[in-house]
């Protein structure tokens, strides 16, 4: 597989994973669904999260995940897009949900990028696809069923 990540932090937090984990966990994402890739993942705070999400989903409110995928390139078909992380909200739910942060982090970054590739979850059949995908991407890396 040849992937091209660029990992930007654009806010400082003890509780973001570095990037050998994320680009651990954007390649499982992608494996069996893509060879190539180019995406950007980007962390931020719940500012920058909640502009983003006001801005393009008209939400008032940070998010854990926006996927923006970059749609289809002839010139450059590897190009996905981005996906944003805001640190702050990832982090909550997770203490919320009694999840380990990684756990919580990987999941995350398995969801935006599926969405990338074009999964989605707004129909329900739709959903059960793509929570399955993630569920068995994540349980090869002994993270137990995020939905459960």
């Amino acid at each position: 597989m040849t992937l091209h990540i660029d990992i930007q932090y654009a806010t400082v937090s003890e509780s973001v994973p570095d990037k050998r984990k994320i680009t651990k966990w954007a390649k499982l994402a992608l494996a069996q669904i893509r060879d190539e890739a180019i995406l950007t993942i980007r962390i931020v705070d719940t500012k920058e999260s909640a502009r983003l999400n006001r801005s393009w989903r008209g939400i008032n409110k940070s998010t854990n995940v926006l996927s923006f995928p970059a749609g289809d390139n002839p010139m450059m078909p590897e190009l996905l897009g981005d996906i944003i992380l805001c640190t702050q909200v990832i982090t909550r739910e997770a203490r919320q949900q009694k999840k380990p942060a990684d756990a919580h982090w990987a999941h995350l970054v398995i969801h935006g990028i599926l969405h990338l590739t074009g999964y989605d979850h707004v129909k329900k059949r739709d959903a059960k696809i793509m929570e399955s995908i993630e569920i068995e991407k994540l349980q090869s890396i002994k993270i137990p069923n995020p939905y459960e």
